[in-house]
């Protein structure tokens, strides 16, 4: 809902979302309202919390993370502590973790070190078993300077780290993005992904305007047996009041 429906408030887009057919929602960060207020408005229109972010500093001086940011550690606690409150309240069980930037001060396996050890520092700030940690592999024309920036680091990353409850958040538009490939990468990940976002490319677009071919990344979803949500993470072109969701009818139950 942070890329969804944008013509009108935030509060006003759950009920856009339920009337446009949507089961779960998502969005980059709830802290701008109260708690009480979000879950008011997924019991009253039977919406599912699917998914959050971390807060990842002060997006508008351009932090984009803190986990992977060592001067940082004592924020990165605070945002995870609020994150779980809010999950808590929501009935959310996935939180998405942002690394941040990249440090220069540090090499990248150190930074990556410490990234890693922020992820195991969650699950003991956030100790309900049913909460997942998710880290998403972000391009760099959207995020420059992304630590994160790498599919196949990311899948390393959670097989090293062992657990299931850090997993993988697989956006196959940022795929496209940074490799291509996007099936056989997808293939090769789906044991260790709890979350699907798509868009198109290049301009992050509707699933059915761009280069990535989604009858057929959805097909094969279905085939590898795949039975999480996937978010419309993407910026449309089609005006609402013109049956903006039509690409999507032929996978509805």
């Amino acid at each position: 809902m942070s890329f969804l429906f944008q013509d009108v408030p935030f509060l006003d887009r759950f009920s856009h979302a339920a009337n446009a057919g949507f089961k779960g929602v998502e969005y980059l960060f709830p802290y701008d309202w109260p708690a009480d207020t979000l879950k008011e408005e997924l019991d009253r229109l039977q919406l599912t919390q699917v998914l959050f972010n971390l807060s990842p500093g002060d997006w508008s001086a351009g932090d984009r993370g803190l986990a992977a940011l060592p001067a940082r550690q004592s924020e990165y606690q605070a945002s995870v502590e609020q994150a779980y409150r809010y999950a808590s309240a929501l009935n959310c069980q996935k939180l998405h973790v942002m690394s941040g930037l990249r440090d220069t001060t540090l090499s990248q396996s150190q930074q990556l070190d410490y990234f890693q050890q922020s992820l195991e520092k969650a699950i003991s700030f956030a100790p309900s078993q049913t909460l997942t940690f998710l880290i998403e592999p972000i391009n760099n024309h959207d995020i420059p300077g992304y630590l994160l920036n790498d599919f196949d680091l990311g899948l390393r990353l959670v097989k090293e780290l062992d657990t299931p409850r850090i997993r993988l958040q697989f956006d196959m538009y940022h795929c496209q993005r940074i490799h291509g490939d996007v099936s056989r990468r997808l293939a090769e990940a789906l044991p260790y992904v709890q979350h699907i976002q798509i868009a198109n490319t290049p301009g992050r677009t509707d699933p059915d305007i761009g280069e990535l071919n989604y009858p057929y990344l959805f097909d094969m979803l279905d085939r590898e047996g795949y039975v999480g949500w996937v978010g419309c993470e993407y910026k449309p072109i089609q005006r609402f009041d013109a049956q903006p969701f039509r690409w999507m009818s032929p996978y509805l139950e």
